[in-house]
């Protein structure tokens, strides 16, 4: 312990002044609590995340904040299939086509000639969120740089929700741009909310796609590469069309040149178990991290309980210095270390909604912890 810190103590690239208005080694989370009462689970994040809050998906108040369902509200084509009790598209009714020429002229109106009259028709609202108008509430009484937000990611959202004949909705190309338009108007409606009551915090706007961990496999062999990047980088463009910062998350290894090809400017995935998976892409990262692109790494295990039980802020220190140190040698010293520190944040691996309430308390103290020994070590006390 001792010599660990003495190392924790020594190396420093930044004054502290460099960490205040920027992402730099700070910290923030992942989706979902396991919180049943929706005043509690804000109550820990801004208690906790002093500097990047979010909001929380909580399936255990409704089954409708579930991350597939979240968003369902407003999207032309939806039904809901009483016989299997679940949502599905509809592309073929004429309701469909009355309503899909609708919501056509809202994107146009909305995207490109930011006239908001029509945003609130994709809104979030209850049963589907039971806390974003608190965490609102809490932006708008304090001050912050930074708000995260969160949609699903149109490739994870497209091979999950399903027609009645159990398509994929990814496969049917009307109702790939139906999602992902659908997608960006829940993002920009998330935007112009944070504005709203907290003008000077940039939005964090995550795409959560843990099923691009499963792209290339056999599952899903027949998707092209250049359709999920179409789908990400159409979002992506328009996030940073409205000033925020647009990012991709994925809890597992993936390949991670669909995400620096999408022009997305976080990538952040389960570092805690994959964290040698960016040294496979060592080039497209280098060119990521010059062209400004953070890596949120994911270092707190919330998808093992086990390991989280076990694990300290010791170990995850040493696993984040070990992560960098692997991509610097996979690129063959082409990424500087100082630029890694420079453009690293810190998130859980995933969503803590599954965990019991004490090791979701754990991830989350952890990565503020794991963010303060990161700044102290980087930067002047």
């Amino acid at each position: 312990m001792f010599i660990f810190l003495v190392e924790l103590y020594t190396t420093k690239f930044y004054t502290r002044g460099d960490f205040l208005k920027t992402l730099t080694l700070k910290a923030t989370a992942v989706g979902s609590l396991p919180h049943k009462n929706p005043k509690e689970a804000i109550d820990l994040i801004f208690n906790e995340f002093k500097e990047i809050p979010f909001w929380p998906q909580l399936a255990g108040v409704d089954k409708h904040e579930e991350m597939t369902v979240q968003y369902l509200q407003g999207i032309p084509g939806i039904i809901y299939d009483e016989d299997n009790c679940k949502y599905c598209y509809d592309s073929q009714s004429d309701e469909f086509f009355e309503a899909l020429e609708e919501f056509f002229m809202d994107y146009e109106a909305i995207v490109n000639e930011k006239n908001f009259t029509n945003l609130d028709k994709y809104a979030i609202t209850s049963p589907f969120t039971s806390v974003i108008p608190l965490y609102l509430e809490k932006l708008k009484n304090g001050k912050y740089d930074f708000a995260k937000c969160h949609i699903i990611g149109p490739f994870t959202w497209g091979t999950s929700l399903c027609d009645i004949n159990n398509l994929c909705a990814f496969y049917d190309e009307t109702y790939r741009e139906v999602l992902v338009k659908g997608l960006t108007l829940k993002a920009v409606w998330q935007i112009q909310q944070v504005k709203k009551v907290s003008p000077d915090a940039t939005t964090i706007m995550f795409m959560d796609e843990p099923v691009m961990s499963q792209f290339g496999t056999s599952a899903f062999i027949t998707v092209k590469k250049e359709e999920v990047i179409e789908a990400l980088a159409e979002i992506s463009n328009v996030i940073q069309d409205f000033g925020a910062l647009s990012a991709v998350h994925c809890c597992g290894k993936s390949d991670w040149s669909v995400l620096t090809s999408a022009g997305v400017n976080i990538i952040n995935f389960d570092a805690f178990a994959y964290a040698k998976s960016l040294g496979a892409y060592a080039g497209e990262m280098e060119d990521f991290l010059k062209n400004g692109g953070y890596i949120a790494w994911g270092l707190v295990p919330t998808l093992d309980k086990d390991a989280l039980e076990k694990t300290n802020l010791e170990d995850l220190c040493q696993k984040y210095e070990a992560a960098v140190d692997d991509l610097i040698k996979k690129s063959k010293g082409k990424i500087d270390r100082e630029l890694v520190i420079k453009q690293s944040f810190f998130t859980p691996s995933c969503g803590a909604g599954s965990l019991p309430m004490n090791l979701a308390q754990k991830a989350m103290k952890l990565v503020n912890d794991l963010s303060d020994a990161m700044q102290l070590k980087y930067g002047e006390n």
